[in-house]
């Protein structure tokens, strides 16, 4: 079935609508001439940004909505790699500024390290595409109010890659809490695993193949060492957050939105951390945990050992979500007593009929089609920016504490730390020259 004529109205409207938003020099063509559909056929064109690891997989999932136009990756291996597992024609950029400057893309995917995430989902907004942008969402607290502010000026639809929230034993989880299963909700446990040690590693010369200088971004400008590159990135404070951020942006929003307050957001921070003191090594904080106390006296425990997961504990009872299983005397009791499913709370911007289906893809699957029926639609996404923005503020807030090394008061509603001006300085970080963010 063609969504040719809602897509060319909801994209001229919202063209519109950035339009009257500050866009950034670099944005030479027209915003609402390249929103406009140009496709001949029912298909989306994808630009997509960041193709190692996580960014070639929600690209695959991508296209069975749409076809890969464009390709930008400061790796010209990895993005000629891409393009030939793309279909071969898509053209290569090393800068998604000039990607952005095509008039022939309908959404972005954004699947880059973290340090890069807030720049490219801003500058792909204001240029009139909707954007499926992967976990962590940010890099600090503030550039969360940042595309907050760009969404909501924008109108633009924006997923974020935390998929948990579309594979059916974490709804089920979050629904029985939600419906008082386990009766009063006292406490959640979180287990993320431990972070990754290593070092001193060897400073080398860049590879021809490789922007290094690009690729650092707003970071401080430091020599090559591949370990701070590719994967391994996360285990570098300069870049990402470790389990905190990584693993936190999953199990730490499950809690949350299993508490399902409004704003939910701690008030109190506790945590407790060694440092690694290995010069050109991994910085990540290790043997962790933290403590987050939240309005109506629950908590959340989070810690680095044990049965990765999440733990609700209730008045008259408990269950436990990982990527394996759901389970618990709720969960059993189901049998005998279902929940009624026009009563769920958590399909309210699914837009998909059918529910999950079991498999370790098939959540990211359904999570794209999420993000592509939204765009469709114009809806909110299961996985949207409000409750991703302050799911990876509470992972920042943790590793904020653990590195001033004191526990933290957290005002909600003004999103800044309770009479303590030296956290409120983490709440953003220096930017290099040339790479802010605004």
């Amino acid at each position: 079935m063609s969504h040719r004529t809602d897509r060319r109205s909801f994209l001229a409207t919202a063209a519109g609508v950035a339009a009257a938003t500050t866009v950034p020099y670099y944005f030479t063509a027209d915003a609402e001439a390249r929103a406009r559909a140009k496709s001949p056929n029912d298909r989306f064109r994808i630009g997509a940004i960041g193709l190692k690891y996580q960014g070639s997989v929600i690209t695959r999932k991508a296209v069975e909505h749409g076809d890969v136009v464009a390709i930008c990756d400061v790796d010209r291996d990895i993005a000629e790699q891409a393009r030939e597992e793309f279909g071969g024609k898509a053209d290569i950029y090393n800068d998604h500024r000039r990607m952005l400057d095509r008039d022939d893309i309908d959404v972005v995917m954004i699947g880059t390290p973290d340090h890069w995430h807030t720049a490219m989902l801003v500058d792909a907004c204001r240029s009139g595409r909707d954007v499926y942008c992967e976990k962590p969402l940010t890099l600090t607290i503030d550039e969360g109010k940042l595309i907050r502010q760009v969404v909501g000026e924008t109108g633009r639809v924006v997923q974020v890659g935390t998929w948990q929230r579309s594979d059916s034993r974490f709804r089920l989880a979050c629904e029985l809490v939600r419906q008082g299963r386990i009766g009063r909700l006292e406490s959640v446990d979180v287990v993320l695993g431990k972070n990754k040690t290593g070092g001193p590693f060897a400073v080398q010369d860049v590879p021809a193949n490789l922007d290094w200088e690009r690729w650092q971004g707003q970071t401080p400008a430091v020599p090559y060492i591949p370990e701070r590159c590719h994967y391994t990135f996360r285990w570098w404070y300069e870049y990402s957050g470790g389990q905190m951020t990584d693993w936190g942006a999953h199990h730490i929003d499950i809690a949350q939105w299993g508490i399902a307050a409004d704003p939910v957001a701690p008030i109190e921070v506790h945590t407790t951390a060694d440092f690694p003191n290995v010069a050109d090594g991994y910085n990540v904080a290790i043997n962790y945990s933290a403590e987050y106390k939240y309005p109506g006296d629950v908590t959340v425990s989070v810690k680095d050992h044990g049965r990765t997961g999440v733990m609700f504990n209730g008045s008259e009872g408990r269950l436990f979500v990982n990527r394996g299983t759901v389970s618990g005397k709720p969960v059993e009791d189901l049998a005998q007593d279902p929940l009624e499913r026009d009563h769920y709370t958590l399909y309210a911007h699914d837009n998909l009929d059918r529910p999950p289906r079991a498999g370790k893809l098939d959540a990211i699957i359904n999570h794209m089609g999420n993000f592509f029926d939204c765009v469709r639609n114009r809806e909110t996404p299961i996985s949207d920016v409000e409750s991703q923005h302050r799911s990876v503020s509470t992972c920042h807030m943790g590793n904020i504490s653990m590195r001033l090394g004191r526990s933290l008061r957290w005002d909600p509603e003004a999103e800044q730390f309770i009479g303590d001006d030296e956290a409120n300085r983490w709440l953003s970080r220096p930017q290099r020259a040339g790479y802010e963010i605004s």
